[in-house]
C-alpha cells in the first residue's frame, strides 16, 4: 500500500524544514558578510604591499598604545603578550621597539598642542607630556618573524615623547607615534 508519507517523502520533508535566516543567506561561500569580506581584503592588500602603509588613525593609536587604566602595569610578559595579542607587526616582521603608555587617552592628545622639543634622534618634531607617566618599552629579544618575537619589557616613569599628525576625517591632530619615555633621575 503506498501513502502520501511514502511516496512523496521528500517534498514532505522540505516543507518541514525552517528556512534560512536572512543573514545566514546573505554570507558568501566563506562565511564572511561582504563588509567583513571588503576589511579582510583591504588587510591583505595592506600587509603585502610595497607601498606606503596607511596613515594613523586615533583608533590605530589607541588598539596599539594604549594600556586599559585597570591594567596590571607590572605584568612580566606585558610585551611579548601584547604585542603578540594586539598584532603589532610590519608586514609580519618584529618591530625591534614599542611602547605602551598608561594614560587616558584625551590626557595623550592634549600634548600633542605643546611646544616642540627634540626627540631622542635630536629632531625638533616630539612633543613632551606635561606629566610623568607610566609606560612600558618593548626591546625585541627574540625572533625575526611573527609569532616568534619575544619582547623584554622595561617599565618605565617619566615624560613620553611623542609625534603627531592630523587626522582628516575626523577633523583633529592626534597622537602618531611615541618615541621614547624620558626618566628623571633620582625621581
Amino acid at each position: 500500500m503506498c501513502t502520501l508519507l511514502t511516496s512523496q517523502s521528500l517534498p514532505l520533508l522540505l516543507l518541514l524544514l525552517q528556512p534560512l535566516p536572512l543573514r545566514v543567506l546573505m554570507l558568501d561561500k566563506h562565511g564572511f558578510s561582504d563588509e567583513m569580506d571588503e576589511k579582510f581584503k583591504d588587510y591583505i592588500d595592506e600587509l603585502y604591499s610595497t607601498g606606503p602603509t596607511r596613515p594613523p588613525t586615533k583608533e590605530s593609536f589607541q588598539k596599539y598604545v594604549m594600556l586599559e587604566p585597570d591594567y596590571k602595569l607590572y605584568y612580566d610578559h606585558l610585551c611579548t603578550h601584547e604585542i603578540l595579542f594586539r598584532n603589532i607587526h610590519n608586514r609580519f616582521y618584529c618591530k625591534k621597539e614599542h611602547f605602551f603608555l598608561h594614560i587616558a587617552y584625551e590626557e595623550l592628545q592634549k600634548t600633542c598642542h605643546t611646544k616642540y622639543v627634540a626627540c631622542k634622534n635630536g629632531i625638533r618634531k616630539c612633543h613632551k607630556t606635561k606629566e610623568q607617566i607610566e609606560g612600558a618599552h618593548c626591546a625585541l629579544t627574540e625572533g625575526t618573524n611573527m609569532p616568534g618575537c619575544r619582547y623584554e619589557t622595561t617599565y618605565k616613569k617619566g615624560y613620553a615623547l611623542i609625534t603627531c599628525r592630523w587626522q582628516d576625517d575626523i577633523g583633529e591632530i592626534i597622537p602618531d607615534y611615541v618615541n621614547s619615555i624620558l626618566e628623571i633621575p633620582g625621581k
